[in-house]
């Protein structure tokens, strides 16, 4: 199952019909082929038309308030394979191709930590360190 591109003319009226909040973004949840949850993040309206016309997953970063292009330091890409919106239409759930693993804690999910009665406990150890992940000297 691979992606296929979204005309300009189906794109318009999808973007128009999601419902961006406030700061102009919507949820978006990143999942792979098995179902796994592998991250939340955040899309505003470049970033989601950039996803649904190239395939190649794009997110909107508020810390650095700028695109960011999954695995474009780290290497750990994503690929659309599908997209669903939700009945508000303001939640995105991606299922998608991942290359590596998906957190930048060198984990495959951002949802690493259970909690539990006793407090949070761990419940993946990384697949990568973070300074491999991204190649840093530290």
């Amino acid at each position: 199952m691979n992606w296929s591109s979204v005309p300009d003319s189906v794109l318009h009226d999808i973007l128009e019909a999601v419902s961006f909040n406030s700061d102009g973004l919507i949820t978006a949840i990143a999942q792979d082929e098995t179902r796994h949850v592998l991250m939340l993040a955040w899309m505003n309206k470049e970033a989601l038309a950039e996803t649904l016309k190239t395939g190649r997953v794009c997110y909107y970063s508020r810390s650095r308030q700028s695109l960011w292009r999954k695995g474009e330091t780290s290497g750990q890409e994503q690929h659309l394979l599908s997209a669903d919106l939700d009945c508000d239409m303001d939640a995105i759930l991606l299922t998608v191709r991942q290359k590596g693993v998906a957190c930048h804690t060198g984990r495959r999910s951002c949802f690493y930590q259970s909690v539990t009665p006793q407090g949070l406990t761990e419940n993946a150890a990384p697949d990568i360190s973070p300074e491999q992940l991204y190649h840093s000297k530290n």
